[in-house]
């Protein structure tokens, strides 16, 4: 890691990450009835989905509202779902597109791929940030961060829902970190730039003076000048 002209004085970098493993969710799901339209679904507290990938053929599903949501809300676009159909068969699938109502920002589509446990996926991993920066309690700093998220190319198993990075390296205003800091999970390939600044903090900014207040048809003060021989005292 780079510190500038402050390397010889500052503490070493440690980072603490933590690497959360999620247990895979079943959501139970129906072959959709494509006798009702997308709009009547929704009404009813159902919503479309379309699920495909390779190897397979492309179905249309629909699901309980709740329940889906429940699920997404814990899984997100990187934890694996397995989808009950009403026969008993299962698949593994990725949340790949969700699909919101611009207006109401209830979910109107889902878009599920399979996801085959054998070979790898790309997807992207969240970066949860925690821990205690002296740079934003001790010099009222602002935490800024460059990057959320890490893609990622791995196999399902080996799959991760987020990785906690400690802020408390950031102890001044010139300690960064960068991908390369991070310590990755095994099995796991990043594809994000490994120099990608991930996280700082930056000093907060400096009030401007405001200008004098004059009032309305008097001159303004000019500093250095003496006053008029008759405003002398």
């Amino acid at each position: 890691m780079r510190r500038g002209g402050f390397l010889a004085r500052m503490r070493p970098l440690i980072i603490i990450e933590r690497h959360f493993y999620m247990d895979k969710l079943t959501l139970e799901v129906q072959a959709r009835d494509k006798s009702i339209k997308a709009k009547d679904l929704l009404a009813k507290d159902l919503i479309p989905a379309i699920f495909y990938g390779k190897g397979i053929e492309n179905m249309e599903f629909q699901m309980n509202y709740q329940a889906f949501r429940k699920a997404y809300k814990q899984a997100g676009s990187n934890t694996i779902i397995e989808l009950k159909t009403e026969d008993g068969k299962t698949f593994n699938v990725l949340a790949s597109s969700v699909q919101l109502n611009p207006v109401t920002d209830m979910i109107v589509h889902v878009d599920f791929i399979n996801v085959r446990m054998d070979e790898e996926i790309q997807t992207e991993v969240p970066l949860k940030f925690v821990g205690t920066s002296l740079a934003v309690k001790n010099d009222s700093g602002t935490l800024t961060s460059n990057v959320d998220a890490l893609k990622v190319k791995c196999l399902p198993k080996d799959l991760v829902h987020e990785i906690e990075v400690s802020i408390e390296p950031l102890v001044d205003f010139n300690a960064i970190i960068r991908v390369k800091d991070l310590t990755i999970p095994q099995g796991i390939t990043v594809l994000t730039p490994e120099d990608e600044l991930v996280a700082t903090v930056v000093p907060p900014r400096e009030e401007k003076e405001e200008a004098p207040v004059v009032a309305e048809g008097a001159a303004a003060p000019v500093e250095g000048a003496t006053p008029a021989e008759g405003e002398k005292k």
